[in-house]
């Protein structure tokens, strides 16, 4: 179906309705909420993943930006951003520094229609010709969005003084919903990067959003204060915006408990979830599974490029167990790349491959006793999985080796192609963008272990469709490709759950939105402190 340029008022009206609704309700603890004429929150990420900035906070320049969501959005704002019912339910893509959008040319363009007067905190204007130049620097600086079937002759093209069209050499509608974790989506200000040089720049870039830059301690704190150039008037309603990384969850919950903080983003253990539910003290928002987890496999270097060893791993892997023992039972197994949360969800593939560790054994004798290395990035559940993981496949008379290495070091590890097997994510509330499918098992990824010009024409052919009933169709197939060709099991689509001291609230945060990469995309403009 294409799309028409919306109105403002029409596309902000469902964010909007956002604001009042907040997580589970108990007794405020007065000692854990700052008194509300201090009208500023500090904000915990995890260290491993959100909290972690390590190549800066250029768009065009980081290789993090998108696990980085949270401190983008509140910088840069964004073009556009994912919402839903404050339920979960009906994700949607909504304007906030772009009006709309339309889909042109049989899906072969896209065209971003930009609200007009938007302008940076350094007072200098958001225009057609200003857009154009970042998306070109992002593009240069080896943005993932190298991998979307760009026109080979012009890729972007200004209509007029607020519209730039996106041009594709083949329909690619899914586009738009790649924007809420592209650096494509959050505009810097180039007179700024200008005048400041590179370097400094990274260090404190200019945007557009709700906030800008005080100070910026790398991947430790991030001060922010209220942008007085922000379109929306009154808005944001805080004043000041601090971001602190965090080693563990546990120290998180604590933090909150003790008054040090007053949201904790993306807490991903079952015990602390199910601890804070029963607390009472805080607001707590589990959010709705998008992206399930997958063991992706190398399949270019022994000893994935035997079938046979994929397949031992499928036979090996008790998702059922992993569900039961460490999420208790809250999250639905998984066989695809499709989850609850997000378009186009199939609980089930034909022929998946389930847990038979009879079969695995048998097929771990006929190729010889073989040894993997695991990976994982340092998130407490995540070496819970690969724990476990490690002892099922022990029983199939497979050596695992767990290796646990920071997210900068992951990607470079799959530049290098020097790793075996990786527990990762796959998918998104749109199976195009974010953690994509394509970005996992497209051979044109750089973050893919597979390489099937087969699988890479029916994940092409998904894209490219815009009716969603063909492309649910298409998606199966592709699940289905996946699994006969054992390129990588899947576990499980959890999703992290929101923490906020009581009488905090916005979108995002005391509401229910999809996860588009790692967490949810906060809507920081509208985020607020209420009395006690």
């Amino acid at each position: 179906m294409q799309r028409v340029f919306l109105q403002a008022a029409c596309l902000l009206a469902a964010a909007l309705l956002l604001c009042g609704c907040s997580g589970k309700q108990g007794d405020a603890s007065a000692s854990a909420i700052s008194p509300p004429e201090k009208n500023e929150l500090t904000v915990l990420l995890a260290a491993d993943t959100a909290g972690a900035w390590p190549t800066g906070l250029d768009p065009a320049r980081s290789k993090t930006a998108g696990a980085n969501l949270s401190v983008m959005n509140a910088i840069f704002g964004g073009l556009f951003q994912l919402t839903a019912n404050d339920d979960g339910t009906n994700p949607h893509i909504v304007g906030v520094l772009a009006e709309g959008y339309e889909i042109q040319d049989e899906g072969r363009a896209l065209a971003i229609k930009l609200r007009p007067n938007i302008r940076f905190s350094d007072n200098t204007p958001l225009d057609a010709t200003t857009l154009r130049a970042n998306i070109e620097r992002s593009f240069a600086a080896g943005c993932t969005c190298e991998r979307w079937p760009w026109d080979l002759k012009t890729r972007v093209t200004i209509a007029d003084d607020h519209v730039v069209v996106l041009h594709f050499r083949q329909s690619y509608p899914a586009a738009i919903h790649h924007f809420p974790v592209s650096s494509l989506n959050w505009p810097a200000s180039t007179q700024a990067l200008a005048a400041m040089g590179a370097d400094d720049f990274n260090l404190k870039p200019v945007g557009a959003g709700p906030f800008k830059i005080v100070s910026n301690e790398t991947s430790t704190k991030l001060v922010l204060e209220r942008n007085p150039s922000y379109f929306e008037s009154g808005r944001p309603y805080l004043d000041r915006l601090v971001f602190v990384s965090i080693g563990s969850e546990q120290a998180a919950y604590l933090s909150l408990l003790a008054g040090d903080a007053q949201v904790a983003e993306g807490i991903t253990s079952p015990p602390l979830i199910d601890e804070a539910m029963k607390n009472g003290k805080l607001s707590v928002t589990p959010q709705t599974g998008t992206s399930p987890y997958v063991i992706q496999l190398n399949t270019s270097a022994p000893p994935f490029n035997d079938k046979r060893a994929r397949e031992a791993l499928y036979y090996a892997t008790d998702s059922e167990a992993i569900r039961k023992g460490i999420f208790h039972e809250w999250y639905p197994v998984s066989q695809g790349f499709t989850a609850p949360g997000g378009l186009f969800y199939h609980d089930k593939v034909e022929g998946y491959r389930t847990y038979d560790l009879e079969k695995a054994r048998a097929l771990v004798k006929q190729i010889g006793t073989f040894k993997t290395r695991l990976t994982t990035i340092k998130s407490a559940v995540a070496i819970q999985v690969v724990t476990a993981l490690q002892t099922q496949w022990k029983n199939a008379g497979i050596d695992v080796e767990i290796e646990t290495v920071e997210l900068a070091a992951l990607i470079n590890q799959y530049r290098s192609g020097q790793w075996m097997a990786t527990l990762q994510t796959a998918g998104s509330y749109d199976p195009e963008s974010g953690s994509s499918v394509s970005m996992r098992f497209s051979s044109k990824a750089q973050l893919s272990g597979v390489h099937d010009p087969a699988l890479d024409k029916l994940i092409e052919a998904a894209a490219a469709t815009e009716d969603e009933d063909k492309r649910s169709v298409l998606y199966q197939q592709v699940a289905r490709y996946i699994s006969d060709q054992a390129y990588g099991p899947f576990i499980l689509a959890f999703a992290p759950a929101q923490f906020s001291v009581k009488g905090v609230e916005g979108p995002g945060l005391s509401t229910k939105i999809p996860p588009v990469l790692i967490n949810t995309g906060i809507f920081w403009q509208q985020v607020r402190r209420t009395a006690h």
